[in-house]
């Protein structure tokens, strides 16, 4: 039985769990050994069991609503190219009791230190090797072990900062690790996502179901990294690969939740064995790095000479000791799949115990016996290679069943075996226990695993309270990563004691000191200026076509005058007014989408949404608008949208440096194409009513019939779009503004002197100053528009290089 779709009858708990029981199978999450249901579940289900089937529909769509609109995603990867998907939230949480989880947490704390202790001894005294603890062709032939940091000691004097630790439970109820994520662990931005959809969905409950917080978790981290800058004026940034990584979402929510610098390859150099951030106001330190993307594509220099992500000379500084990195470069090695075979074994050895928890059963093949074992026992194991830092369900397609083992040069199992077994491992098929999904109204048990993250804080390693669970679409627990179809699910660990409500805020009893001065890297300060730039064109285009189809509409003529100028016009800024919703403005409006995807981290959430549904909305017109009245009237609702979007970003944006570079941009743009527009509707070869066309253009009739009390003339509008300093859509206007912002920015003086770009700016705007109507002529604005054009060089050169 499932919940009644037609009339939202309550349903009791036996009904949501239909035959869940007989689909289960294995150990669950919901069900404990006997078959009976979990206490630590029992309040929750009876809570979902007590809903009727439409408010669970509405309570779901607002989970997801909520995502949407904090613009959540991941990037996906497929046969036709890279996409942005919605984030594919399970919206049944994963519920485990507190002490449960403190004995997960025990064992990750120990697993956590002994990985550290590894890592120094590969890239220290190497004694593991020494004493045959490991074997040392499979450290020597990693990619992962990265020889120029051999005998480096972290500045820190650890490793290891921040660990994720992918577990499951396994047939026997007892949970097991399935992986090591040492190089740049991701998920935790998705894991306080999933928390606060997860939260919206439940409300009453969670609000009194003594739920353990996660944001006590971040600020205890963000305090050790801030503690380990040294210097006080140095800075904290997370390092990301950028825009086309599938995980860039979290790295920027991650840098604007705890008010890290998100920073590219690129925005970095190092002078003098010292790491720099390239800045508007020229080179600044920055001393901790949370590394984002893989170690070898760090540094071209001493690395991978291919990357073009990296920033060369990042070992040197690392050797010099004037950068920590979260974590340090080469900690990658302990992710190899192999490792987990000797791992056991190591840590009696270092630690003269056993794991509390143990990984998932693993044999290399680089010897006899082992071979042998795994050639006789292939049936019930994953055969995948030794070096592998892929989790055993990733969606690689490198993973499969002994039967189904394919040599890439040809031969059997036996033949790789025999030749290459050092380069295999074995591994044991896991059985993952099951967990409940909401599927067509009914719970149903779904494969499961948990990412669960550790930070070391100033009080040592410090486990999550929570987590980021990913469900099987299907029973298969090799499709549980999400590039699989696989989903999310928030992890609730329950307790009895009530919890406090931590946040990342200033805790009471401590002094209050003003944060740092915000600092603008070169790269966000270029995507900023060109992101006014692009929303400016696209809202003068959306004006002009909306002039166009207008006069279209009137005279059904495309060859008449006014509206043959009016296209000649458009068509000189690649918009094409024969389309209804031109292409050229749809790539503008997608540049613009670019360019603000390029500063997630100092762009707000709703200034993101309210762009990206203008560029959606054209994109959806284009299908369906047809020229003239129906076209002009499509123009009008872009325009309000993107008046809308411009309204947003510049009342609301913090008055820092990247808000001037934003309207750097805009007035640029602005002051540039009305001088444009003016040279050829101000002409007096132009046709009748260009005139009126212009003001039309340049939301100024209004204007022009409160201050002119005489007929349209071309030097009333000139006056009034080229010269009048209180109108905020003529030329000199925004040759102000321009000056207004380029005058608090760093280097707009040297030694008490105008800079280069401050006296340049200075020239043109003077030169419209003294102006008069009679002097603009046709040819005087274009060259205008040519001077105008040129301070984007200028800009270009003083800040962004």
């Amino acid at each position: 039985m499932t919940l009644d779709q037609a009339t939202g009858e309550r349903t009791s708990a036996s009904s949501l769990l239909g035959a869940y029981h007989s689909l289960a199978g294995v150990p669950d999450e919901l069900l404990d050994a006997k078959g009976a249901v979990r206490p630590v579940w029992q309040p929750f289900l009876g809570h979902l069991s007590r809903m009727a089937s439409d408010d669970i529909s509405r309570r779901f769509a607002r989970g997801d609503q909520y995502l949407r609109d904090a613009g959540v995603f991941f990037r996906h990867y497929g046969e036709k190219g890279t996409s942005e998907r919605e984030w594919p939230l399970s919206h049944i949480p994963v519920v485990i009791d507190a002490k449960e989880w403190r004995q997960i947490a025990a064992g990750l704390i120990q697993r956590a230190e002994l990985l550290e202790d590894v890592v120094a001894d590969l890239y220290g005294p190497n004694r593991l090797v020494a004493e045959g603890y490991l074997p040392a062709c499979m450290i020597g032939k990693s990619p992962e072990w990265l020889r120029p940091l051999v005998g480096v000691t972290p500045r820190s004097g650890k490793f290891l900062h921040f660990l994720a630790f992918e577990i499951g439970r396994g047939p026997d109820g007892t949970w097991w690790v399935l992986g090591d994520r040492t190089q740049a662990p991701s998920g935790a931005g998705f894991a306080l996502e999933n928390r606060v959809a997860t939260s919206r969905v439940f409300n009453e409950f969670f609000a009194r179901a003594n739920v353990q917080r996660l944001a006590g978790f971040f600020r205890r981290f963000r305090d050790q990294l801030m503690a380990l800058r040294g210097e006080t004026e140095s800075r904290v940034a997370i390092l990301t690969p950028g825009l086309m990584n599938d995980t860039y979402f979290e790295h920027a929510y991650i840098a604007r939740y705890l008010g890290f610098m998100l920073l590219e390859g690129e925005d970095l150099t190092v002078e003098n064995g010292k790491l720099m951030v390239r800045t508007v106001a020229g080179l600044k330190p920055a001393s901790v790095l949370w590394r984002r993307l893989d170690a070898v594509w760090s540094d071209p220099l001493e690395l991978n000479e291919t990357s073009r992500i990296g920033t060369p000379g990042l070992v040197e500084a690392v050797r010099r000791g004037s950068v920590t990195m979260i974590n340090a470069l080469g900690a990658g090695i302990l992710e190899t799949r192999a490792l987990l075979a000797f791992l056991p074994l190591i840590c009696k050895g270092l630690r003269g115990e056993p794991l509390i928890l143990p990984n998932i059963a693993t044999w290399w093949c680089g010897e006899e016996r082992v071979r042998q074992y795994v050639a006789q026992n292939a049936g019930r194991m994953l055969i995948s290679r030794a070096l592998s830092t892929d989790l055993p369900f990733a969606a690689s397609g490198e993973d499969v069943r002994a039967g189904d083992f394919i040599c890439p040069e040809g031969g059997t199992l036996g033949d790789w075996l025999n030749s290459r077994g050092e380069e295999l491992v074995g591994q044991e098929a896991v059985t993952l226990s099951t967990t409940p999904a909401y599927i067509d109204g009914a719970l149903v048990p779904r494969p499961m695993s948990l990412r669960v993250f550790l930070a070391r804080t100033a009080d040592g390693w410090e486990v999550m309270s929570g987590g980021f669970a990913r469900i099987g679409k299907s029973q298969d627990a090799s499709a549980l990563a999400m590039q699989a179809g696989g989903t999310a699910a928030d992890v609730w660990v329950i307790g009895g004691e009530p919890t406090s409500a931590e946040t990342l805020l200033q805790q009471p009893g401590t002094p209050y000191l003003r944060s740092q001065p915000g600092i603008l890297p070169s790269r966000a300060a270029d995507n900023l200026f060109w992101l006014g730039r692009y929303v400016e064109r696209a809202e003068g285009a959306i004006r002009q076509l909306r002039a166009y189809h207008a006069r279209l509409s009137e005279t059904d003529d495309p060859a008449s005058p006014l509206v043959s100028a009016i296209g000649r016009f458009l068509q000189s800024s690649n918009v094409d007014p024969a389309e209804a919703i031109p292409g050229g403005l749809r790539t503008i409006l997608n540049s613009a989408v670019f360019s603000a995807s390029k500063v997630r981290d100092r762009f707000s959430v709703d200034g993101w949404l309210a762009l990206n549904d203008l560029a959606q909305t054209a994109e959806r017109m284009q299908e369906t608008i047809i020229p003239g009245d129906d076209a002009a009237q499509a123009m009008g609702v872009l325009l309000r949208k993107i008046t809308g979007f411009s309204g947003l970003v510049h009342e609301n944006m913090y008055r820092f440096t990247g808000w001037r570079f934003l309207g750097i941009g805009r007035s640029l743009e602005r002051a540039n194409a009305t001088a444009r527009l003016l040279a050829v509707f101000t002409d007096p070869s132009a046709p009748e009513g260009a005139l009126e066309l212009a003001l039309e253009v340049g939301d100024s009739a209004m204007s022009m019939n409160r201050r002119y009390a005489v007929a349209i003339s071309s030097a009333a509008v000139l006056d009034l779009l080229a010269l009048d300093t209180k109108n905020p859509r003529s030329i000199l206007y925004q040759l102000n503004e321009m000056q207004e912002h380029l005058s608090v920015l760093p280097g707009a003086h040297v030694h008490g002197q105008l800079s280069k770009l401050s006296r340049q700016m200075l020239q043109v705007q003077t030169s419209l100053a003294i102006s008069t109507p009679e002097t603009l002529t046709p040819g005087a604005l274009q060259a205008l528009s040519d001077e105008i054009a040129s301070l984007s060089v200028g800009l270009n050169e003083a800040y962004t290089r």
